[in-house]
């Protein structure tokens, strides 16, 4: 996902370079994560959410709303 928020070759993004990334708020980012509908790691005490969770993140988002 590249955005003027994030490098494209970064694999793990900050929640809030992920929420820019996104165009939400921190607040929904961290409460996504909670929900488990978008992946998250931990690295020592840092959270972290890979690039790639976005993009199915996104996708599943444009699957569920054409089954609809």
């Amino acid at each position: 996902m590249d955005t003027p928020h994030t490098n494209p070759g970064r694999v793990l993004l900050t929640v809030e370079a992920a929420a820019q990334a996104l165009s939400i708020g921190r607040t929904t980012m961290y409460t996504l994560i909670k929900a488990g509908r978008i992946a998250s790691v931990r690295v020592g005490h840092l959270r972290r959410v890979p690039a790639a969770a976005l993009a199915a993140y996104v996708q599943q988002l444009a699957t569920d709303q054409q089954a609809a």
